[in-house]
């Protein structure tokens, strides 16, 4: 029988598959940020959300080249829910796989997982350091420049936006609201 793991279960998996503290801070951002979505589209399913965000990137660090495709191999042995195989697959989609986000949960995570890593490149040029004063003003400006944290693809950010029915600019709004909810604990 699968099982939805809850998110500490989540943290503890992708503990056990991914060992560098990179890998880990951002499931840890990305489960934040999925959890603070789900308050305003889905607040019966937070820790669903969660859980998600947590494992996204569950093979990246051992299977970079395989990305998607290995992280279902494992979730399947493991014996997880379909549902959370399915979304963590998705973000994925016309990158490494055909599975294509479905669910709203599914679009927001393919837009966020890519712009909390913009957002957090942002953050760090900043005299702070932090995104506690990121203005979405300063996120535009580099995300205008292609060669500005390079490894996050505007093209996955506009889709994803899209996906979602909002502009561009709403979703880093709310994203940088996310990421300062998860500041005490996450150090961002």
């Amino acid at each position: 029988m699968s099982y939805i793991p809850t998110p500490d279960q989540a943290y503890e998996i992708l503990k056990d598959y991914n060992k560098d503290d990179f890998h880990l801070k951002h499931g840890r951002i990305v489960a934040g940020v999925m959890e603070y979505f789900a308050k305003e589209y889905d607040p019966e399913n937070m820790a669903y959300w969660k859980t998600v965000g947590m494992l996204h990137d569950l093979d990246f660090e051992l299977y970079p080249e395989e990305h998607c495709i290995k992280l279902q191999e494992i979730m399947k042995k493991l014996d997880i829910d379909d549902s959370i195989i399915h979304a963590a697959a998705s973000h994925g989609y016309m990158l490494t796989v055909d599975v294509e986000p479905e669910r709203y949960m599914e679009k927001v995570l393919y837009a966020v997982d890519e712009l909390t890593g913009l957002i957090g490149a942002v953050a760090l040029m900043r005299p702070s350091k932090s995104v506690s004063d990121l203005e979405v003003k300063s996120v535009m400006k580099k995300y205008k420049n292609a060669n500005f944290a390079a490894g996050c693809s505007r093209e996955v950010i506009n889709r994803g936006a899209q996906m979602m029915d909002v502009e561009l600019n709403e979703l880093i709004d709310k994203t940088i609201h996310a990421m300062r909810s998860l500041m005490s604990e996450m150090e961002l």
